[in-house]
Formats: structure tokens, C-alpha cells, sequence
């Protein structure tokens, strides 16, 4: 059973199973119906990765003091990082609740006619908000989802919505060679951890080099032919999960408080008056320009949180409406809040043990300049499903990488490249962020995530032949 939620937002209700009689099943429904049996919660799911990874190692010659001491460092080494990962992720549920944004959605959901149209311009809306940032994708990409398939099923589109969340959150992958991108973004500031060894890749090198210039509408387009070759032949629509339909309606899972009956008071009075945000909103406005153009500062994840809070603050209108959004979108975001924590203990354990360089030792008789990529891509992936970080990931992960890349003779960059293919194979194999995204819909993760695993397939093929074959 999925973990309980606040009280503020209604557990998700009993979905039928994909296993009920439908007609002309595709392979992606027997898949769907086995993860749906078989996938533990996500923090059963680390508890099952922590068993293990002490045990390992333990068996490696890492001693039971170290070890401890290991999980000990780790745990909370990702306090500031937990707080920058949940404000991207309500801040971007709060702009996605907006009037602005959501009629937007809501223009573009009603100009399909086709379910192939409905597949395009869906995955082409949720593309253009992962490549911005990968927080917007991941609070964005349901709430898009679901008016698709909102408008589909009401012009008699045949549209299954949970195979369209997959189908967007496959595409999501491509925030990793995006504006977001957190390594290429890190290794292009001067004074970045690995300067010394591999110096200062500029993004020219990395997000827009050739390899992954080709790769993002190459696998974009790939999404799409998926999405609509496989789509199941029996769709269940958006309507029979009543707690998804309520994100149509702008509603949180229970019903919304009423609004004041009779005179406002003075206090009521300011929260809907839109003058009082002036303030913040100027303020706001100056941090941004303080930064950019007084500090001379790049993107980074506090000014991208700022300017998600800005544009917030100024689409919602008042203090009244943002602070209602804001409550609803706390209450969704909790696994991240608790999560990001449990798997910060499963880093040290790789990161603060010898666990780390043996599972990177394991690979090292068959690495060769074709063969890096791949084997760079596969250690990221099992690295991943401990770390859900990506700048987290490369910390540990980016010295060895670089002085692999050294050794086959190929750049550091192509590892980079690699490793970021791994890094969201791991993200779609692990119950860690579908949680998350299901927990946005209000459906159960389970329902959907055998159908993710395709995508993370089409991903993971996709990526490390690019980074194999073409330039970068």
C-alpha cells in the first residue's frame, strides 16, 4: 500500500485493474498488469535497496562501524538540496494552477481531432516544459495529461489517460539535455569540483552539442510513434478516476472551502485585493535583476524557484488565490519532502563505502572507447535508483566517469552525456518519481508504471547509441 497522505488531500480511490477483459491486448497491458502486482511503494522500495546495500557493503569488507557511520553521514546530507526540490515542485504547481496557465492547456487540448493530433500536440506541450525545467515537467506534465484527456473523451477520442501520464513522462526525459540540465549546467561554471581533471565544458559541448542536438527531437518524435502504435485497444478515460477529474475542476481532492458569505472584513478584504502583491512582486522582481545583472550570476535552481514565485504571485492575482493553490500544492508534494531523505541514506552508503568504486570495478575488463557509453549509462542507471539527484549522481559519480573517459580515449563530455541517459533510465524504472507524478493526478503509481517502463526502454536505447555513434 501506497504510504498515507495528508489529511488535506483524499487517499486515491480503487482504480480497475488493466487485467479486466479487454480485446486485442498489447504486450504494454501484460507488462502494466504485472508491475501493478508486483512494485512496492517507494519506501518499500528503499528498504528493500537498504538491506541490500548494507549487505553489500558489509560482504566488501566495509566494517559494521563504517557502515552505520556511512548511513549516518548520509541521511540528512541533502537537507537544502530537499527544500530547493520541493519549492521547484510547488512553486511549479502553484504557476500550473493559475487561470493563465491552465487556459493555455486548455486552448491547446481542444484543437486535436485525432488521437494522433491529441498524441502530438500533447507530447509537443509537455516536451517545451520539460526542456525549460525539470521541476516543471514533473509538476506540469499531469495536470496536462489529464485536460488532454479531459477534451478527448469529450469529443469521442479514444485516449487511455494513464498510458498518455507515461507517455508524457517519457518525454519528460528530455529536461535532462534542457535549460535544467544539472550537471552540464554545473561542469559549464567556472570553479566547478572538477575543473582540475576535466576543466569547464561549455554548453555548446554538452546540452547543444551535435549528439544531443539530434537525440531530443529524434526521441521526441519516437514518444509519438510509441504513444500511438501501443495505444491500449480498451482506453480507460480520464473520467472513471473522479479524483483526477477534480484537477479539471481546479479542485483539491476534498471539496473547497467556501467562500466568505456576507461583508468581507478589512483582512478579507486584503487578501482579495491584487494592489497588496505589489510589494512582494516588486521585490521579487528586484532579487531577479539583482542577480542576473548586479551579480552577474547564471541560471541556477534559486533563481529558477524565484522566478516560478514572481510569475505565481502576478498570475494568481491576489494573496487569497495564491495562498489556496499553495496549500493544495504542499499537500501533493509530500513523498519528495520525506523521500528525497530515506534515498539520501542509500547515497552514503555508496558514496562513504567502498560500494561505489566496486560497482564501478565490476565493468572495467570490458570498457572500451565503444563500449564507455554504454557502461556509463548502465552504472548511472543502478546509481540512480539510489540517488535520486542528478546533480547528486554526478558528485559521486562524475570523477570516475571523467578518468574513464581518459583511459578509452574519448571526451568527458561524452560521459556526461551518458551518464545523464542513465540518470533518467533510473528515474522511470523506480517508484521514486511516478509516486510523485501519480500523486499530482491523484491516481496510484502502480496503475501506470509498467507502461513507463517502455519509454524508459526507448530512452535508454535511443540515448546510448547517440552518445556511441554521433559527435559530441
Amino acid at each position: 500500500m501506497m504510504p498515507p497522505v495528508p489529511s488535506t488531500v483524499s487517499p486515491p480511490q480503487p482504480q480497475p485493474s488493466r487485467s479486466a477483459a479487454v480485446p486485442e491486448r498489447h504486450f504494454v497491458d501484460a507488462l502494466a498488469d504485472l508491475m501493478e502486482r508486483i512494485v512496492p511503494d517507494a519506501i518499500t522500495t528503499s528498504i528493500i535497496l537498504l538491506v541490500l546495500l548494507f549487505g553489500l557493503s558489509l560482504s566488501i569488507g566495509s566494517g559494521l562501524s563504517a557502515t552505520i557511520d556511512a548511513y549516518y553521514r548520509g541521511l540528512w546530507m541533502l537537507l537544502q538540496f530537499t527544500m530547493q526540490m520541493t519549492l521547484i515542485l510547488v512553486l511549479s504547481l502553484i504557476l500550473g494552477a493559475t487561470p493563465t496557465f491552465k487556459n493555455a492547456v486548455i486552448f491547446l487540448s481542444r484543437l486535436p481531432r485525432t488521437q494522433a493530433q491529441v498524441m502530438v500536440l500533447a507530447v509537443v506541450a509537455g516536451g517545451f516544459v520539460a526542456y525549460l525545467n525539470w521541476g516543471l515537467s514533473i509538476a506540469l506534465s499531469p495536470v496536462i495529461a489529464i485536460h488532454f484527456a479531459n477534451q478527448a473523451e469529450r469529443k469521442g477520442i479514444k485516449i487511455d489517460f494513464l498510458w498518455l501520464m507515461s507517455v508524457l513522462a517519457g518525454a519528460g526525459a528530455i529536461w535532462q539535455f534542457g535549460l535544467s540540465g544539472s550537471a552540464p549546467l554545473l561542469m559549464a561554471t567556472p570553479g566547478n569540483f572538477l575543473e582540475q581533471q576535466a576543466g569547464v565544458m561549455p554548453l555548446s559541448t554538452t546540452i547543444w552539442s551535435p549528439a544531443a542536438m539530434i537525440l531530443v527531437p529524434s526521441f521526441m518524435a519516437a514518444v509519438v510513434f510509441v504513444g500511438v502504435v501501443f495505444m491500449p485497444k480498451a482506453p480507460r478515460q480520464v473520467s472513471e478516476f473522479p479524483q483526477a477529474a477534480r484537477v479539471i475542476e481546479g479542485r483539491p481532492a476534498e471539496a473547497d472551502d467556501e467562500k466568505p458569505r456576507g461583508a468581507l472584513t478589512f483582512a478579507q478584504r486584503l487578501e482579495y485585493n491584487p494592489i497588496v502583491i505589489v510589494p512582494l512582486a516588486l521585490a521579487l522582481a528586484a532579487w531577479i535583476y539583482h542577480h542576473f545583472f548586479v551579480r552577474n550570476l547564471s541560471l541556477d535552481i534559486n533563481s529558477v524557484n524565484t522566478i516560478v514565485l514572481l510569475l505565481g504571485v502576478v498570475l494568481h492575482g491576489n494573496i487569497h488565490n495564491f495562498t489556496k493553490a499553495t496549500q493544495h500544492a504542499v499537500a501533493l508534494c509530500w513523498p519528495i519532502v520525506l523521500m528525497y531523505h530515506i534515498y539520501a541514506g542509500l547515497a552514503g552508503l555508496i558514496q562513504f563505502t567502498p560500494v561505489g568504486g566496486f560497482l564501478v570495478r565490476i565493468f572495467d575488463p570490458i570498457l572500451t572507447a565503444y563500449s564507455y557509453p554504454l557502461l556509463i549509462a548502465v552504472i548511472s542507471t543502478v546509481v540512480a535508483i539510489f540517488i535520486p539527484t542528478s546533480g547528486g549522481q554526478w558528485a559521486i559519480q562524475g570523477a570516475v566517469t571523467v578518468e574513464a573517459a581518459k583511459l578509452v580515449g574519448v571526451s568527458a563530455q561524452r560521459g556526461l552525456l551518458a551518464l545523464s541517459v542513465g540518470d533518467h533510465m533510473g528515474n522511470l524504472i523506480t517508484p521514486f518519481w511516478a509516486v510523485v507524478g501519480a500523486g499530482i493526478a491523484r491516481i496510484d503509481f502502480r496503475l501506470m508504471f509498467g507502461y513507463r517502463l517502455i519509454f524508459a526502454a526507448l530512452w535508454f536505447t535511443m540515448g546510448v547509441l547517440a552518445f556511441t555513434f554521433l559527435p559530441c
